[in-house]
């Protein structure tokens, strides 16, 4: 009996035994050190059970991301178009203003000055109203900065523009008071102003609305480029599904599989709704560069160049010259003007406003010839006359009647241009949301497609 004790004290345990004196902890550890042993994962992954899952995963993933990505690159596009419709258009028009109240503003005092003593209040009132109308638009822009590439420029700009435009106020009010008195160091005052204006503040002003107008046309450009990422990838999406079918087809012995066929579907319908709204809000962008954008730079331009002649216009009187320079400007300033009247577009907006602009300009032109044959005989109270007289047949009214053509043209085209913003930004409503929704609906498909198939491997 002792022998017998003896032989089985000296056996060594057996592994149930073994296990059976383990805490259940430890055997739980030892059975997942066993699963993600590199040799049995390798086995796995080679099995078939093993290429399905991952498979599985590869879809669901790519369903995923595919709609993820569609559906943040739709927000981020009609984000862009937002802050082009409330920022940076506004600021761009703002920016025009700026530079045409100066315009207005130095042609203004000119047309006061020749008048002598105390000059019309029609006169008066156009020069202070332009005055307002230009610190009112600095105060407007200030609002307008979040996010500009050329924030600090514009910034700079309107600074000097800000101090200068009283500096330029004060040299025309001592311009005027000697004026009214009689004394003649009030052209100097005035001169000296323009050469401010000319040299200084309008060179700010338009470089400010240069920046803006390339802002505006740097948005349209970049909405216009087709999204390459979110498309690449939903066709990527697909290829991969209908692969994954083929093999199903060919390993498995399943020709069609229904949850793949729904997956592939949900993805073809996202890159066809993609493509079409994203091409429908590309055209709307590019009938509002066409039939907005481009049709109002030539107008702004041109009303610009209007006040720039009618500086030179008048001051040629103010100073009596004889050398021919402002002349040459007041002839290189119309003759551009009605290059960009004869070239506008016939497709374009404003065709009214634009035909009456031309025929203002026409009238203009022969006032002005009949202000230098005043002149010419030494007439310079007759040429002032026909210059700045307040009459329906001088040139005032001529000028203002361009002015507000070209106005009215400008706003019709701008109203062109954020119409079909508007409808660019509303053809992209529900997309991104679309976008996620279906990209979760084809991760679902394309896993319940699989799992009949890995429940076959139990």
């Amino acid at each position: 009996m002792a022998g017998t004790e003896q032989l089985a004290a000296a056996r060594p345990p057996s592994v149930a035994a073994e296990h059976a004196r383990k805490p259940l902890g430890a055997v739980s550890a030892a059975s997942v050190r066993e699963h993600l042993d590199p040799a049995n994962m390798r086995s796995f992954a080679k099995s078939s059970p093993g290429r399905l899952l991952a498979l599985a995963l590869l879809l669901i993933g790519l369903c995923l991301t595919a709609g993820g990505v569609t559906a943040s690159t739709v927000s981020d596009r009609q984000e862009a178009l937002r802050i082009l419709l409330d920022d940076t258009e506004p600021d761009s028009h703002s920016a025009h203003r700026l530079y045409t109240s100066l315009s207005i503003a130095d042609a203004a005092a000119s047309t006061a000055f020749i008048a002598g003593g105390v000059e019309p209040e029609a006169v008066r009132d156009r020069y202070s109203q332009a005055v307002g109308e230009a610190a009112a638009e600095l105060v407007i822009q200030s609002g307008h900065t979040a996010g500009h590439a050329d924030e600090s420029a514009d910034v700079r700009l309107r600074t000097g523009i800000a101090t200068g435009l009283p500096v330029y106020s004060g040299l025309i009010e001592s311009a005027r008071t000697n004026n009214r008195s009689g004394y003649p160091v009030g052209a100097a005052y005035l001169s000296e102003a323009s050469n401010q204006m000319q040299t200084t503040l309008l060179p700010m002003a338009e470089e400010l609305q240069d920046h803006r107008s390339e802002a505006v046309n740097a948005a349209q450009r970049a909405h216009v480029r087709p999204p390459w990422m979110a498309i690449g990838l939903l066709i990527l999406t697909l290829a991969v599904l209908v692969w994954a079918q083929t093999q199903l087809a060919r390993k498995w012995r399943r020709t069609f599989n229904v949850g793949l066929l729904l997956a592939s579907a949900a993805m073809l319908a996202l890159l066809a709704w993609t493509v079409v709204a994203g091409s429908v809000s590309a055209t709307a962008m590019i009938n509002g560069r066409d039939d907005g954008a481009v049709p109002a730079s030539r107008l702004i331009e041109g009303r610009i160049l209007t006040q720039q002649a009618r500086a030179a216009e008048t001051l040629k009187l103010v100073r009596r010259d004889a050398t021919g320079d402002y002349d040459r400007t007041y002839e290189i300033s119309i003759a551009r003007l009605a290059d960009l009247l004869d070239g506008y577009p016939n497709a374009a907006p404003a065709g009214e406003d634009v035909a009456n602009a031309r025929a203002a300009l026409d009238r203009w032109r022969a006032s002005h010839q009949r202000t230098n044959e005043a002149l010419a005989r030494g007439d310079f109270v007759g040429a002032a006359a026909v210059a700045t007289g307040p009459g329906a047949a001088q040139s005032t009214a001529h000028v203002d009647a361009l002015d507000r053509s070209l106005d009215s043209g400008i706003t019709e085209t701008r109203n062109a241009l954020r119409k079909e913003i508007s409808q660019a930004v509303l053809v992209l409503d529900f997309l991104a949301t679309g976008a996620i929704v279906l990209g979760i609906v084809a991760a679902a498909y394309a896993g319940l497609g699989l799992w009949p198939r890995l429940r076959e491997y139990r």
